[in-house]
């Protein structure tokens, strides 16, 4: 274990039900950004940002394998979760409920999308970008999005609107997603249709 192990929630049970309530704001409100209650006395352990962190102390526990992609996986971060949450870390993310992916997301593929009897054994993706409120700019509609959503995001792929479209043609099946960027996140639930927007 490392020498100094970051705190967690400052109120485990009080701040993990605020958590939650924000993201299930930010799955109910797909394209809108959410602020997350500052939750984290200690800060995250590095590279991780604090919505992700405060996410993970709000949705992993013991039942939840994660996998963490080869930015989030070092030795801080692993130690942090397994004595915060509890939750086993795998090295299949066919494998994860949960994925905390802190480097470029370049595809989809390999989750688990659950099945047509059990859809919500699927993984939910929590991914770090550069920015909610810069770069490519996408068109959002479906439940919960009143008539459309714009969403900018720097640090998604060019054709994460051919990505996401696959994902969604597997519904029930498919993965959810949170973009991060430090306190802040976007819910993405796998029914939002997302077309990129032309310049």
């Amino acid at each position: 274990m490392t020498e100094t192990l970051l705190a967690g929630l400052a109120d485990p049970t009080l701040d993990s039900q605020r958590v939650f309530r924000a993201a299930l704001d930010a799955l109910s409100r797909p394209g809108r950004a959410v602020d997350l209650p500052d939750v984290l006395p200690d800060g995250a352990p590095a590279p991780l940002m604090p919505a992700t962190a405060a996410l993970a102390l709000a949705l992993f526990d013991y039942e939840t394998p994660v996998w963490l992609d080869p930015e989030a996986d070092r030795l801080a971060v692993r130690d942090w979760l397994r004595f915060h949450c509890g939750c086993p870390l795998v090295a299949d993310k066919a494998q994860a409920r949960f994925a905390i992916l802190a480097g470029p997301l370049d595809a989809l593929d390999g989750f688990a999308a659950g099945s047509d009897a059990y859809p919500d054994h699927s993984a939910t993706l929590l991914v770090q970008v550069a920015g909610l409120s810069e770069g490519a700019a996408h068109r959002l509609t479906g439940p919960g999005i009143e008539l459309e959503e714009t969403m900018q995001i720097n640090g998604l792929p060019d054709d994460f609107a051919a990505l996401w479209e696959r994902n969604r043609g597997l519904f029930p099946r498919g993965i959810d997603l949170f973009l991060a960027d430090g306190a802040r996140l976007i819910g993405l639930p796998r029914t939002t249709r997302i077309e990129r927007k032309e310049a």
